[in-house]
């Protein structure tokens, strides 16, 4: 196995578990609340497809596919085209509204924009600089990576939330 195989592997992963989460959860329970100020499932699987769509494409040096394919027009959020959920308060959090079709649409969307883009890549590739703004700066290596881990982080918090939600209907 080598480097892209093992990057293509955890973006599978990740894609596959957003489709677990997302399968057969009742449309109440994607903007359901498990406390005043928590994230929803519908803003926890938007924001964590946003930061990969940004992210890879930054690196990719392509466009984001929420702009290149429509998606920002299909989801019609009242926030700035390039947000992506960083930051945002429990209001805007209430904002995102989706169907799971339309979650697993974008993601499956930028799911499959990631893995060609990583299928490319060579070892030298991996090490090329993207920011300087750390120390020590990082690369694009460091970068998946850490897209990987938020990813993987919001698909379980929204899983857990969806169980908490299930739970509390018995």
């Amino acid at each position: 196995m080598d480097h892209t195989d093992v990057l293509v592997d955890a973006f599978t992963r990740i894609r596959d578990l957003v489709r677990s989460t997302l399968d057969g959860v009742p449309t109440e329970h994607l903007t359901a609340r498990i406390d005043p100020h928590a994230n929803t499932i519908a803003w926890l699987v938007w924001h964590l497809t946003r930061v990969q769509d940004d992210h890879v494409a930054g690196v990719a040096g392509h466009e984001q596919v929420w702009l290149t394919d429509g998606w920002v027009r299909r989801f019609d959020l009242p926030f700035d085209d390039r947000a992506i959920g960083y930051g945002q308060s429990p209001d805007e959090v209430a904002k995102v509204r989706a169907s799971t079709d339309l979650l697993t649409g974008y993601h499956d969307a930028v799911s499959a924009r990631t893995v060609e883009f990583v299928r490319g890549l060579s070892g030298t590739d991996l090490d090329r600089v993207v920011d300087e703004r750390w120390d020590p700066p990082v690369t694009v290596a460091v970068r998946l990576v850490s897209v990987i881990g938020d990813d993987l982080q919001h698909v379980g918090q929204a899983a857990f939330v969806r169980g908490v939600l299930e739970r509390q209907q018995r």
